[in-house]
């Protein structure tokens, strides 16, 4: 946990009381002392500093100076084919580290309608997977999920609304990432579909072409969706930097 995250709720007259995991991880973990300072964001808000008040077993009382700003959301939204749930945990987490603004759970040809009644998908959940990665990642962005349970009515209705150049990993296409890369902006970005383990059907793969998706390959290996998931959004950030760094 390299930030404590707290609600905006929680907050009263500048001060904070934590108490379950978070005041355990303060006292255990940090082993704070009162006048110690710690990193504080708010969720989905600003950042800053909390000054230790006092601890106890119960709780840990905080004086909150917020004064940075709220962070911008990241460049990148990711289409994923829904996966096994034990496999979908990780990815909660691990594309939050990773930094995403969205995240959109599809049906496919290939994955399994009982996917769609685990327990990983209750909001209070999946919201606990996505705190554990903004914790992680020292951020207070949270990502908003969203999940389809039929392909057709998304591709259709839902993404030509989104904006932003649209990537898709396929083993079978000529380009490379970096081939078809086009920097994102504030108000266009990224929009990556990574499918299913058995991939998406030719007609998921015609859909996305007619919405303007450009295919390409990450080599002659075939990834887990978790790894994948995970190697291509590294790509995606390095790739970005570059841009940057080049426009200077």
């Amino acid at each position: 946990m390299n930030l404590l995250l707290v609600e905006a709720e929680e907050i009263c007259r500048g001060q904070v009381l934590l108490e379950g995991r978070r005041a355990a991880h303060v006292r255990a973990v940090l082993q704070a002392r009162p006048g110690d300072t710690l990193r504080v964001g708010v969720v989905g808000g600003c950042q800053g500093r909390g000054r230790v008040l006092a601890v106890d077993e119960a709780a840990v009382r905080l004086e909150l100076a917020l004064d940075g700003p709220p962070p911008a959301p990241p460049p990148l939204e990711l289409i994923l084919a829904l996966p096994r749930p034990i496999m979908l945990q990780r990815i909660l987490k691990q594309a939050t580290v990773m930094g995403m603004r969205r995240l959109h759970l599809v049906k496919s040809q290939k994955v399994e309608k009982s996917y769609f009644a685990s327990p990983v998908l209750a909001p209070d959940k999946v919201r606990s997977l996505l705190l554990a990665g903004m914790e992680q990642a020292r951020d207070t962005w949270l990502p908003e999920v969203r999940i389809y349970r039929q392909f057709r009515p998304f591709v259709e209705d839902v993404l030509p609304g989104l904006s932003g150049p649209g990537l898709l990993a396929h083993p079978e296409a000529d380009r490379t990432l970096s081939e078809v890369f086009v920097l994102p902006t504030a108000t266009a970005p990224l929009r990556l579909a990574i499918g299913p383990e058995g991939g998406w059907s030719d007609y998921e793969l015609g859909m996305f072409a007619q919405a303007g998706f450009a295919r390409f390959s990450m080599g002659s290996r075939i990834l887990h969706v978790d790894t994948a998931v995970v190697a291509l959004m590294a790509q995606i950030d390095l790739l970005c930097q570059l841009g940057r760094r080049a426009k200077r």
